[in-house]
């Protein structure tokens, strides 16, 4: 027992103990049996730490000590576990406790996705072909000519054919390979398919079933080549994100020019982009304007004008200009690798879905077995002469000879493979977190996904979700002589020295119209609460609320009245309503009302003695709200609701504008979280938008967590389940539609490929599927069928509101 001061040497050498990451590719590690096999065979070497696999990626991450383990050991682990390693980098060195020591990192430059197999010329095809070949031949002999299958050799005293030697020859060429994985499967005590497949080929070729055995060992190598080319299909999206960073980069060093590999690029280094090319890291622009496509992060089709000062991600395209552009993140530190790494780790994340066909096919596979056993040794015992029957107006004879029952009892055990259904999930989950990515939205993990697509409600934040996030100037009211130039040249003279936010508003809008020759405003005065006050010209003005200028003695009852018409919406009604009396100073009944009613801010200018007119500011609605919301409730989501510490007025006006079931104002943070869990106990799961800053307590409390604007801001990557990484609302529908559909595809694969199971595994003892059909159709065609309806969810694309 210590007292928690102990510094001594052995503290000392485990705080300077450090560790390796090997990232590693392994392209047929394809399915989670083959993770098991990989993850039994690591767990067996000394100095390994940590594992993490990934076999829809087709990639190992291994942590080690390398004063024990080094690389080479590594790779012999996995390969001695029967999967190749074909290619690989250690980078990243930390010490004991997790800190980073130095190194390139694990994840920069590491493998992040298998690279493409050459799935039809590799040397598992060339055998497979070979021995198709070979049973071709065989059988052309055993049924066809008949008359020349001639005996050519004896075993143990028993004949054999020419037919009977060339399908051993096809299980030597076809079936050898499936054999050794099975070993590799026994010694890592992993019940899978190469197991099972291993075990059946053997066993029919040691009792003279030839015919089956190679026909087994055949269309079983065949439906391996075919499940590897569809995942080498699947994992295509993960590379096409992969892509997007570009390797190189052009740096100004010295005066010149230099093309160097973008992992050499340090922060603060300027990098040219020319048009056409890619932008190789996040930056700042320091010269030249631009248009840039951004939607390889944002998703966002139209190009973004850059210009100095802007910021520019990694991955987007320059399209017309020359910029120069300030590093401020590595390679490995950029948006794009961010991305990258966050959908690497979606994957990892599994999904309620696939937690259950994990147990279930921990229970399925030893089931299936048992009665495969059961079927071809119990059967025979019982029946002493053959039984017909008929069944469904078919006639089917129940045998009583031992080898007919030890072939329906190879085919349960190729029944007893749960592949198809194991794969229907991550095979999903990657086709659809990769899909979302490559859309300008990040899902952080299968499990979100899922739940995206269960959800019954949807609470959005107002300010920057469903407005824009800043303030702009909507309505001018002159009054008097005064006109729209003369009111807006003393309303931006006035906030000059002002920081809020509305007066940012009217100087932008100022210098929209050309309003450039602003008076010059002394003596300015902020008034806590009401507004400021300054000089003009000599004579005080000032800008702020009405309740400002009614404590100077204006009289606003009238304009700020409520009138019987409602609502007043559009510059015109407004404008009528501010015609008034005729008189100085005056704004017509309910002028003042009507704007407040729209949800905008209300600034008065003027004098003690005379009003100049106002100023209506507000944050403007995004042009796609209206109908994000629309299509939310079309698609199926209960109740969508808007969240604001707003006022109510405000609130409700938006509210009006985009069409939401229902708002709630005046709410501070933790009151949003109570109005998410009010939500979910009347609905049930509910999603929350926000920008992941804010309004990150509502963000957690939700069952899925949605940031908005999150391309560079680290923050909303980390606390939200989901980022939208552009400013885009319209995005919201097209997540929905992607989630919703992925719970319907997954939910399709699982009961589809245990529905074609549950079928052949009752025609089996019928006589009624063969060794051929089960492999084809249950093994093969099911692996192949729930992988292309995964591949659906690639081709769901953002609706565009245009």
């Amino acid at each position: 027992m210590t007292d928690g001061s102990d510094d001594g040497d052995g503290a000392g050498e485990a705080g300077r103990r450090r560790e390796l990451t090997a990232s590693l590719a392994v392209p047929e590690m394809d399915c989670p049996s083959c993770a098991g096999k990989v993850d039994n065979a690591l767990g067996r070497l000394d100095g390994v730490t940590d594992a993490a696999l990934n076999p829809t990626a087709g990639t190992a991450r291994v942590t080690y000590d390398p004063e024990v383990a080094d690389e080479a050991a590594v790779i012999a682990a996995i390969e001695g576990a029967g999967y190749e390693v074909t290619e690989g980098r250690t980078g990243g060195s930390e010490d004991a406790d997790g800190t980073e020591a130095g190194g390139d990192g694990a994840g920069a430059g590491g493998v992040a996705v298998a690279p493409p197999a050459e799935v039809w010329t590799s040397a598992r095809a060339k055998k497979t072909w070979v021995g198709a070949g070979l049973v071709t031949l065989g059988l052309l002999f055993e049924f066809v000519l008949t008359g020349r299958n001639t005996a050519v050799a004896s075993v143990l005293g028993a004949p054999l054919t020419l037919a009977d030697a060339l399908f051993i020859g096809a299980v030597a060429a076809s079936g050898v390979p499936v054999i050794r994985g099975g070993f590799y499967s026994a010694r890592n005590r992993s019940l899978d398919i190469d197991l099972l497949m291993g075990t059946a080929i053997i066993a029919a070729t040691g009792i003279g079933y030839f015919v089956e055995a190679a026909t087994l060992a055949v269309l079983f190598s065949i439906a391996e080549l075919l499940e590897d080319y569809a995942m080498d299909r699947a994992r295509d999206s993960l590379r096409e994100l992969m892509e997007l960073s570009p390797d190189e980069a052009t740096v100004k060093r010295d005066g010149d020019e230099a093309t160097v590999p973008a992992d050499d690029v340090a922060v603060g280094e300027v990098v040219v982009v020319r048009p056409g090319e890619k932008i190789p890291l996040d930056g700042t622009v320091v010269e030249g304007e631009s248009a840039v496509d951004e939607s390889p992060i944002t998703g966002e089709s139209v190009p973004v004008d850059k210009a100095p000062g802007d910021e520019a991600f990694a991955g987007a395209i320059n399209e017309e200009g020359y910029l120069e552009i300030e590093v401020t993140s590595t390679a490995g530190d950029s948006t794009l690798a961010r991305i990258i790494e966050l959908v690497q780790g979606a994957q990892a994340e599994k999904t309620e879905t696939e937690r259950f066909v994990d147990r279930f096919a921990g229970y399925y596979t030893p089931v299936v077995v048992v009665l495969a056993i059961l079927t071809a040794a119990v059967p025979p015992l019982v029946i002493a002469d053959p039984i017909a029957v008929e069944i469904a107006g078919y006639g089917v004879t129940f045998a009583a000879d031992w080898g007919t029952w030890f072939v329906r009892g190879l085919t349960l055990l190729v029944i007893a493979c749960p592949c198809a259904f194991v794969i229907s999930t991550p095979v999903s989950v990657v086709s659809g977190v990769t899909s979302a990515a490559r859309n300008g939205v990040l899902v952080k993990g299968g499990n979100h996904l899922e739940a995206m697509g269960d959800v019954d409600a949807v609470a959005l934040d107002k300010t920057g979700t469903l407005t824009e996030g800043r303030l702009t100037v909507t309505d001018l009211l002159p009054l008097g002589d005064a006109d729209e130039t003369a009111l807006l040249r003393r309303a931006a003279a006035l906030e000059r020295r002002s920081e809020h936010p509305i007066a940012t508003a009217i100087l932008d809008r100022a210098e929209r119209a050309g309003t450039n020759d602003l008076p010059e405003a002394t003596g300015f005065e902020s008034l806590t609460g009401k507004g400021i006050r300054a000089e003009i010209d000599g004579e005080t003005y000032y800008a702020g609320k009405p309740a400002l200028f009614e404590e100077l003695g204006f009289d606003l009852s009238r304009a700020r009245a409520e009138t019987d018409g409602g609502v007043v919406t559009g510059d015109d009604e407004v404008g009528a309503a501010a015609e008034g009396d005729g008189s100085p100073g005056a704004f017509g009944e309910g002028a003042l009302a009507a704007l407040e009613r729209e949800g905008k801010t209300v600034v008065l200018v003027g004098t003690a003695t005379e009003l100049t007119g106002a100023v209506a500011v507000a944050d403007e609605v995004r042009r796609d709200s209206a109908r994000a919301v629309e299509r939310l409730q079309a698609l199926g989501v209960e109740r969508v609701v808007m969240l604001t510490g707003d006022n109510e007025g405000t609130a409700r006006a938006i509210a009006e504008q985009v069409g939401v079931d229902e708002y709630r104002a005046d709410l501070l943070p933790e009151e949003k979280v109570a109005a998410v869990e009010s939500l979910q106990a009347e609905y049930g799961e509910v999603a929350m938008v926000g920008d992941g800053i804010n309004d990150a307590p509502a963000l957690a409390t939700a069952e899925v967590g949605i940031a908005m604007g999150a391309a560079g801001t680290d923050t909303a990557l980390e606390t939200a389940d989901i980022a939208l990484m552009g400013d885009d609302v319209a995005k919201l529908p097209y997540l929905y539609a992607l989630s919703h559909t992925a719970n319907g595809v997954i939910r399709q694969n699982i009961w589809a490929s245990l529905g074609v199971k549950f079928l052949l595994a009752l025609g089996v003892p019928l006589g009624l599927v063969s060794v051929a059909v089960a492999v084809v159709v249950g093994d093969m065609g099911m692996s192949l069928g729930v992988t292309g309806n995964a591949m659906r969810l690639s081709g769901i694309e953002p609706e565009s509101f245009e």
